[in-house]
């Protein structure tokens, strides 16, 4: 089946979404680490009723979980990528696939430091 482009506005829109939508899913269901940071979005957002945390730290910690899943999600593109172009192990992927890593790492330590910011007060 050969690619199509839909000049519609809205038909267009709808299919890219359902093809984000998909993706999302994809992730979800099949990348561990997706899984991972995903489920410790879902405890981190039961979290927040359960401490009912304010509408400002209800934003920074949304932020938080969105960044993290997002860089882990293209961290995981990034990847898909170099293992196509390159299946065997080679330097230059490797140093490229490090990087990636390293972007996931940044949003990770951010994502730790809004928590407990928002976390150890509330604790002690």
């Amino acid at each position: 089946m050969e690619f199509q482009k839909d000049n519609s506005f809205v038909t267009g829109r709808m299919k890219s979404m359902t093809y984000a939508l998909q993706g999302a899913i994809k992730l979800i269901t099949t990348e561990h680490s997706i899984m991972v940071q995903f489920s410790i979005g879902i405890l981190m957002t039961i979290a927040g009723f359960y401490f009912g945390i304010s509408k400002t730290e209800w934003l920074f910690q949304t932020l938080a979980i969105g960044l993290v899943v997002s860089i882990e999600g293209l961290n995981t593109a990034v990847e898909k990528i170099a293992d196509f172009i390159h299946p065997n192990y080679h330097e230059r992927i490797g140093f490229i696939k490090d990087i990636a890593a390293g972007a996931v790492f940044f949003a990770a330590m951010t994502a730790i430091a809004i928590g407990l910011i928002i976390y150890i007060p509330i604790l002690f």
